[in-house]
């Protein structure tokens, strides 16, 4: 009866100090390279918050609305332009282009799979980073001159 009661505490110890994570690390390992993957963070400011009340306040929050909706929406397998047209079809003026290769509910992992030699992406193809929404909203923000 006493090895019983040591068995079923050892056990209730062990399941008390367990703990499943269900949402993504973006710390986890790239098993594939052998690195940790970069977060890319969202800045500590909101681009649209410096223009205080001024008229292009109003057309700045409609383009983060745009941007936040346009990353939201984001799923696996989709080619997006990380420089160049972020938000935009990946066309001929996209300077680098990446895939959506995971989302979590704060963030999209990117592949960089292609970029022009003139792009600060050059030489960084098969890199993933995790990138969290307001990164990516804050980049569709800087290319619309915000």
């Amino acid at each position: 009866m006493t090895r019983m009661w040591v068995v079923s505490g050892l056990m209730l110890a062990l399941v008390g100090c367990s703990r499943i994570e269900t949402r993504p690390n973006p710390q986890d390992e790239d098993t594939l390279f052998g690195s940790n993957v970069p977060l890319i963070k969202a800045p500590a400011k909101d681009r649209c918050a410096a223009h205080g009340k001024s008229s292009v306040r109003a057309s700045c929050d409609d383009a983060r609305y745009l941007g936040t909706e346009y990353t939201r929406r984001l799923s696996v397998g989709d080619d997006v332009c990380i420089e160049g047209g972020y938000g935009d079809e990946p066309g001929p003026s996209c300077n680098a282009r990446a895939a959506v290769i995971d989302t979590g509910p704060n963030g999209v992992k990117l592949e960089i799979r292609s970029a022009r030699p003139d792009s600060r992406w050059f030489k960084s193809e098969m890199r993933h980073a995790w990138y969290e929404e307001g990164a990516l909203v804050d980049l569709y923000l800087a290319e619309r001159g915000y």
